[in-house]
């Protein structure tokens, strides 16, 4: 199966079961105060769906389930799910029912608790399911970290983070005083909030004074290199076939030594130089300087110990080597520390760890609303390679875990048409005792729906600039 197909089913997976389990969250505090559900689809239906209860063949085959009061279906748009709840404006948009006299069993005729609890349900299934997920993670397949102390080749940095005081080789252990236990993701994040950090430099502790207001997050990680990375020996994980590195003689294992006459020692190293020559590439270099850089002259070593072989690669139209390099994890893979959870220490466990997560997504939604994060938000493409390429339960499980963090977090933010504004409008009538009119509840619906339409058209304009460019 390709690429494609694997990262696709995995994205439609964890899109079907966040869309039940969300919707299912409405559904349940619907049921449970009486209120009637007519309508409960995974998907939107715009105009025809894929799969429904009212069907006629499901009718012949299952004659009372589709005579129940809430019609369950699959649309065609993946875009989301709903449940229509009776005697309320939402996506339906069905404003001549709430023409009508209200009735007992609709939502309108609860109480404000009642109302705000089957809207908040949503919500608080997202969050409630991913700490669940991240506490099973935990209890199936423990946990692996690399504590910052093994980390013995310490780590590249860019420009930028020179420029700041950090030198190659040097291993933060320390932001504002705290204790930097392990090397994951969030270290970029715990640096660029720090007023100061320290690090290990030729065995001694260093103190670095960070910017007034901390380190752009975005810019850390979008730059090319990042601000930093682990330093790993430039040896050689696999090569392609038919490629310039397979050619030249080059095998899994070999050590490259020297590129274009200038010496290799991490993997940092390799990738300045080829940047260097990209750069070149970009500012509309001649043809003779485009074939010219097509040959690179590079010393690699297959074995430890033998006299380096010193070629000049013939590279293809696209200046690829056909190399793989060898990942700092299976470099470190001696030097991980495995924690197992029992059943009930994986609970407290998961919990903290979602707690950390959400911590962190809502401290990086500033970003959002900057140039730099605008240009990231992204919409299937983006969230569709968050999957690894390869079926991966463990890793399947844990983004789920993330985009239903991220669904929360989104759900719960008071723009109409999410249930954030339908919440933060039943906030209002519960202290002004007076409920907005089914004419602004309209109308607030259609802004709402404006905004999220605008918000996705952005998200797919993202991705396809990075597809084509």
């Amino acid at each position: 199966m390709s690429v494609f197909w694997i990262k696709t089913l995995q994205l439609l997976l964890c899109f079907a079961l966040l869309i039940v389990l969300h919707e299912g969250g409405h559904f349940f505090f619907a049921k449970l105060f009486g209120v009637r559900v007519e309508k409960f689809f995974m998907f939107f239906d715009y105009k025809f769906h894929l799969f429904s209860t009212r069907d006629k063949w499901f009718a012949r085959l299952f004659p009372k389930a589709s005579k129940n009061e809430t019609e369950y279906g699959i649309g065609w748009i993946p875009l989301g799910g709903y449940v229509k709840i009776a005697g309320m404006i939402d996506e339906s948009l069905d404003t001549e029912q709430m023409q009508q006299p209200v009735q007992p069993d609709e939502f309108r005729a609860k109480p404000v608790w009642q109302r705000f609890l089957i809207m908040v349900g949503g919500v608080l299934v997202n969050f409630l399911l991913a700490l669940f997920i991240y506490a099973m993670i935990l209890y199936t397949w423990g946990r692996d970290t690399l504590p910052m102390e093994n980390i013995s080749y310490g780590f590249a940095y860019n420009e930028m983070a020179e420029g700041l005081g950090f030198q190659d080789g040097d291993i933060p252990v320390k932001a504002d005083g705290e204790h930097i236990e392990a090397w994951d993701a969030d270290v970029y994040r715990t640096l660029s909030k720090a007023e100061t950090v320290t690090v290990l430099r030729d065995g001694a502790e260093v103190t670095i004074a960070m910017p007034e207001g901390g380190v752009n997050l975005l810019e850390m990680i979008e730059q090319d290199p990042r601000f930093l990375s682990v330093n790993v020996p430039a040896r050689v994980d696999s090569v392609l076939p038919s490629s310039a590195a397979a050619k030249a003689g080059m095998k899994s294992g070999a050590r490259i030594l020297a590129v274009d006459g200038q010496d290799v020692d991490w993997w940092g190293d390799f990738d300045q130089l080829m940047g260097r020559r990209a750069d070149v590439l970009a500012a509309d270099c001649s043809h003779a300087d485009s074939l010219r850089l097509r040959s690179l002259p590079i010393v690699f070593s297959n074995e430890e110990g033998t006299t380096p072989d010193t070629v000049v690669l013939q590279l293809d139209e696209h200046y690829m080597l056909g190399i793989v390099k060898l990942p700092y994890q299976l470099f470190y893979k001696d030097d991980y520390v495995h924690h197992d959870y029992g059943f009930w220490e994986s609970i407290p466990a998961g919990i903290a760890y979602g707690w950390e997560t959400l911590k962190g997504y809502v401290s990086d939604l500033r970003y959002v609303f900057t140039k730099k994060g605008a240009q990231s938000v992204g919409s299937f493409g983006t969230i569709g390679n968050l999957f690894p390429a390869v079926w991966d339960w463990a890793a399947f499980w844990s983004i789920t875990a993330f985009i239903s963090i991220i669904l929360a977090v989104m759900n719960i933010l008071p723009i109409p048409g999410l249930d954030g504004g339908h919440i933060f409008f039943l906030l209002v009538e519960a202290i002004t005792r007076r409920p907005p009119s089914d004419k602004f509840m309209e109308r607030a619906q259609y802004v709402g729906m404006v905004l999220l339409l605008a918000l996705m058209a952005l998200a797919l304009f993202n991705d396809a600039m990075k597809f084509l460019f």
